[in-house]
């Protein structure tokens, strides 16, 4: 029998541990730093930037712009610079695909090939980040020049004209391109075949497939959350950059990020920031549409 008026509570029940709370209490700590920073760092200057892209044009930066709402400023951008966004994305397209197709190799090789010499070959593989991004694109202006030896090269092909160039055109621009993102291709993939087990490989042969199938039914599911990683590592800074544009390129080959930079630095702010919104938006769509036809339960 129990007193009148009290309530057992639940066998076993207990009082919050205070070790519990203060768990809880130190992940929220945790995540503080990282939050204000993402906060600070680009909540505010996405805000800032869309409610720039919403200025009055008629504006200028010396005597500042009024905030009207101005939705035209998206329409006149993309009916301006339409052509140099499709562009931007079929260079940052090709670029992703050269990527793959080199990449997926060199990271089986050294997933599964490279033995003792797989440390090395992943500095290799960073290597190129040891020096700067524009130092890396100059180099390459150098190596694809008219007087370069790529060119000389191939001019002493039978079948190549004299007047044969690499630089200033789509193929030095996307070069570049795949030149500067493919670690970022790279990496992802090898931290996914790295985790794939041999001996699966070696089951799919005993049931008798051939190894292209086994490629294609056993590593390449395996390995598609570093492929869908690193495709999207690869495609969005390529989509944005500029600086391989301005350097292998010419003004048939600029990229929306060259005309991003030239109006910001000619401060023409309502039409840059409009750019940039749209570039930003359109990226995030094609991300969330090519993560859901990839299928999110490969990236668990």
């Amino acid at each position: 029998m129990t007193a009148l008026g009290h309530v057992p509570g639940p066998v076993g029940a207990a009082p919050p541990a205070p070790e519990a709370s203060r768990r809880g209490l130190s992940g929220y700590l945790l995540m503080l730093p990282g939050t204000l920073w993402l906060a600070f760092f680009f909540i505010v200057p996405t805000v800032t930037l869309v409610a720039s892209s919403l200025y009055d044009p008629s504006g200028t930066f010396a005597e500042g712009y009024q905030m009207t709402w101005h939705w035209q400023n998206y329409t006149d951008a993309w009916s301006e610079y339409a052509s140099t966004f499709l562009r931007s994305f079929l260079y940052a397209g090709a670029t992703t695909v050269a990527c793959v197709l080199l990449g997926f190799p060199l990271a089986y090789a050294i997933a599964f090939k490279a033995g003792r010499w797989r440390s090395l070959m992943l500095v290799a593989v960073i290597a190129p980040f040891f020096t700067s991004f524009l130092v890396r694109t100059l180099s390459w202006k150098l190596l694809l020049s008219d007087n370069g030896f790529i060119v000389g090269l191939a001019q002493a092909l039978p079948f190549v004209g004299e007047d044969f160039r690499l630089l200033a055109t789509p193929a030095a621009v996307i070069t570049g391109l795949t030149y500067n993102f493919l670690p970022f291709m790279v990496l992802p993939l090898y931290a996914s075949l790295e985790k794939v087990d041999p001996r699966l490989i070696e089951a799919a042969g005993d049931l008798y497939a051939s190894p292209f199938t086994a490629l294609r039914k056993v590593t390449i599911p395996l390995a598609m959350p570093g492929l869908v990683a690193g495709t999207l590592l690869t495609f969005i800074p390529a989509a944005g950059d500029f600086i391989n544009a301005e350097l292998l390129g010419n003004p048939r080959t600029r990229m929306i990020g060259n005309d991003i930079n030239d109006l910001f630095k000619s401060s023409v702010i309502p039409t840059a920031a409009a750019l940039s919104v749209t570039l930003m938006a359109a990226i995030i769509v094609m991300v969330l549409f090519y993560v859901r036809k990839a299928g999110t339960e490969e990236l668990v």
